[in-house]
């Protein structure tokens, strides 16, 4: 049986224990059930994806809104309070 050692974040750690106590699993299973996932599939068994606000369009983009508002050429209009549940 090997051994894993690694480092965390606190608040991440804790949270995480919460969770997984109130699952019923200690950090050690759930790490092995995940790592067992992984080796049987051959993936990361859920998807990763980037924030999409950081893409490099999205970044782009908003450097040419603020170059419109630098320009003199951005128009803003007051506008109520849009609430959403």
């Amino acid at each position: 049986m090997a051994q894993i050692s690694l480092r965390v974040d606190d608040d991440v750690k804790r949270g995480a224990e919460q969770t997984l106590a109130d699952i019923g699993l200690s950090m050690s299973t759930a790490i092995n059930v995940f790592l067992r996932k992984v080796a049987r599939e051959g993936r990361i068994p859920f998807e990763l994806s980037v924030d999409p606000f950081y893409s490099e369009s999205n970044i782009r983009y908003l450097e040419g809104i603020m170059q419109d508002v630098k320009d003199g050429k951005a128009h803003f209009a007051e506008h109520d309070l849009i609430e959403v549940d």
